[in-house]
């Protein structure tokens, strides 16, 4: 099964959040989204836009290109 770049994206993100020390919820305080459509990004079940990508980014202190390095990484 090959995942999504949204999939990835998602899983990517949650393990930068988790290195953190983070709940999805105060990560998702913290940047300003809903906790509902984080969840749904960290699923890969949304198709995000460049703005939240780049807030996103920012929050976990990566660059955009860092964020999708990890995303590429990313397997089963």
């Amino acid at each position: 099964m090959i995942m999504t770049i949204q999939e990835k994206l998602g899983k990517a993100i949650v393990q930068l959040r988790k290195e953190k020390g983070l709940s999805q919820e105060a990560f998702a305080y913290d940047a300003g989204i809903d906790r509902r459509y984080m969840s749904d990004i960290e699923n890969g079940k949304r198709n995000i836009s460049l703005d939240i990508i780049e807030h996103i980014s920012q929050k976990l202190g990566l660059k955009i290109s860092e964020l999708f390095a990890v995303a590429e990484g990313i397997s089963l």
